[in-house]
């Protein structure tokens, strides 16, 4: 299934703009804007990401919501 037809893991319903490489549950792997937002702002944002859209919207997410200074792993291909 490609990028575009999957749903995000957590809602069902928002379009991934982030994939967890290392999730502590599998079953969520796949992030909406929202869902991830949600996730920065709680204090528990994903460590080691990949950008599904092309953009960095979950970088700018982190640069915008996160508070702490921890060293976070944008992966590629």
């Amino acid at each position: 299934m490609g990028a575009h037809r999957r749903k995000c893991d957590w809602c069902g319903s928002g379009t991934p703009i982030v994939r967890d490489m290392e999730p502590l549950n599998p079953e969520y792997q796949y992030w909406c804007e929202e869902c991830a937002r949600a996730l920065i702002i709680k204090g528990d944002p994903i460590e080691t990401y990949r950008e599904l859209e092309g953009e960095p919207i979950y970088g700018r997410l982190l640069e915008e919501h996160c508070t702490l200074k921890r060293f976070y792993s944008f992966v590629t291909a």
